[in-house]
């Protein structure tokens, strides 16, 4: 099975959501996929729920497809209250941010947003 890891940074909803549009269609087509939340994409932590495309984030989660949020992005946008009461996958491993080795190690293609 291919392994795909979605890397969303951009803070503008609208690179927020095309994110999670491929992880879904990734799924939905059999691939194993991880979203990692890093950057200033955080910061939709916040207010991807109400939004539009809410249904989405929530498949997402349902499914367990996001793998890692920034602790020090989610921090810095302020979202990091909201991630851990979502219960996110928070990680630090990496001086503070989301460590992308781990998932290159697994055998994960990486793709930035």
């Amino acid at each position: 099975m291919k392994k795909i890891a979605i890397v969303s940074f951009k803070g503008e909803m609208p690179c927020f959501v095309h994110a999670l549009l491929n992880v879904w269609n990734y799924h939905e087509r059999g691939y194993e996929v991880a979203l990692i939340v890093e950057g200033a994409s955080a910061a939709r932590i916040a207010d991807i729920s109400s939004a539009p495309q809410g249904k989405l984030w929530k498949k997402i989660k349902e499914a367990g497809l996001i793998r890692s949020v920034c602790k020090a992005c989610a921090a810095q946008m302020g979202t990091l209250a909201e991630a851990e009461a979502q219960g996110l996958p928070i990680d630090a491993a990496l001086s503070g941010h989301s460590d992308l080795e781990v998932f290159s190690a697994a055998g994960f293609e990486i793709i930035l947003f």
